[in-house]
């Protein structure tokens, strides 16, 4: 009772204090009142956006995500336990939760633009929207994932052999949600023909590589070989990773050389860069590959492991600037990072040295299957375990040697 008469008596003074005092007092009461409403207010608000409602008031979402989630375990389940929009995709803790927020006015924007508007432009973003998204699950290990689902928490004994195995494995790396299991909720997007952003630092570099006649140099992305520096003809392409000698330079295009192997057989329109080994370089038009005037064979000998007849064979062509570089290493960089966050997510990836050049294509398109990786990507991994097989472990291949005429990659 002696605190609350001291309380009231302290509030009195305060407002009633001689005309000097009294703006001093009723300021301090209104802030205090005027705090409390605006944080009620704020957080009504804030909770607001956070509903379910509000989020399919956006009729992409309502016509797109929420048909999708209807037909998953997080929406209907016999536990009676579904999972809404804000459960996955605002962060719980408030400063994560606010930055979000703010991150998610550039969504309003492009929703008033209408660049979702439509299912034809929304399916055209997803794969975009997908990969945003995907990359903050991973950056902050599936937290809003783990509120529900916890390894500390999961009784592996009810789970499935194979089941067991892969989560327990997760578990003591402490794996991303998210590594495993994209598409559980919603529909996975198409990849295929998607641009991977990795790709543009390294045209951003090979832009600035100083191309000197005589040296050579690595073609970084797939492009188009050309007969003539007018683009007039197109003589088939040229694959990542691919060795080309500069021979001239001139108005924006660059004329290569390449000297490589090809199968006697057929049109031999495929060229690799190491006798024997399936490792694809280049792939030459049909009615140009056996045509004298535009490749040049140099020797033929026979490969003792199949019988085959290869032929050494060289050809000039013309590229377009800004796609060569003088090192892989940036592009191993690329390709060795995406190995290792698709491949090991759910299983001990293979070391690339385990299986020969030769063996990997037919292991790599078994696995990339259950990646979401494009096209190129796709190929520079492949190029990567390639060229870090068995096969150059060996003194054949080894750096410095006649037969590499490739930057190898690091071991």
């Amino acid at each position: 009772m002696d605190a609350i008469k001291r309380l009231f008596n302290w509030l009195r003074r305060l407002l009633f204090q001689p005309a000097t005092k009294i703006g001093l007092g009723v300021l301090v009461l209104i802030g205090f009142i005027g705090g409390v409403w605006f944080w009620a207010g704020f957080n009504t608000a804030l909770e607001a956006t956070n509903s379910e409602e509000f989020c399919l008031s956006c009729h992409t979402m309502e016509d797109n995500m929420l048909p999708e989630l209807q037909k998953t375990v997080h929406w209907q389940n016999r536990t009676g336990v579904r999972a809404e929009c804000q459960d996955c995709h605002v962060p719980h803790d408030f400063t994560d939760k606010i930055a979000r927020k703010m991150q998610a006015s550039r969504e309003v924007l492009s929703h008033v633009m209408g660049d979702i508007g439509t299912r034809e432009k929304f399916l055209a973003h997803r794969g975009v929207l997908a990969q945003r998204e995907w990359a903050r699950f991973k950056a902050n290990n599936s937290k809003e994932c783990r509120n529900c689902h916890d390894y500390d928490s999961m009784d592996f004994s009810k789970m499935r052999v194979t089941s067991q195995m892969i989560m327990r494995s997760a578990a003591e790396r402490d794996a991303s949600c998210v590594d495993c299991h994209k598409g559980i909720a919603h529909e996975l997007p198409v990849m295929e023909g998607m641009h991977n952003p990795a790709f543009d630092s390294l045209v951003s570099e090979a832009g600035s590589t100083k191309i000197k006649v005589g040296e050579t140099y690595y073609n970084i992305v797939p492009q188009t070989l050309y007969l003539d520096a007018d683009k007039k003809k197109a003589a088939g392409t040229i694959e990542v990773a691919a060795p080309a000698k500069v021979i001239a330079h001139e108005n924006g295009m660059t004329q290569i050389e390449l000297d490589m192997w090809r199968k006697n057989k057929g049109f031999g329109r495929v060229w690799y860069t190491h006798f024997g080994l399936n490792i694809v370089d280049a792939i030459i038009e049909k009615e140009l590959s056996r045509d004298e005037s535009v490749v040049t064979v140099k020797e033929s000998k026979e490969d003792p492991m199949t019988g085959l007849e290869w032929q050494k064979v060289s050809g000039q062509f013309w590229v377009e600037d800004g796609l060569l570089m003088n090192s892989l290493e940036p592009a191993w960089d690329i390709a060795s990072q995406t190995y290792d966050d698709n491949c090991s997510v759910c299983h001990r990836q293979p070391n690339p040295a385990s299986h020969d050049a030769n063996q990997w294509p037919g292991l790599w398109s078994g696995m990339v299957g259950f990646t979401n990786l494009d096209d190129d990507t796709g190929g520079l991994v492949l190029k990567y375990l390639q060229l870090n097989s068995s096969d150059f472990a060996s003194s054949k291949h080894a750096p410095g040697s006649p037969e590499n005429t490739i930057q190898m990659a690091r071991p």
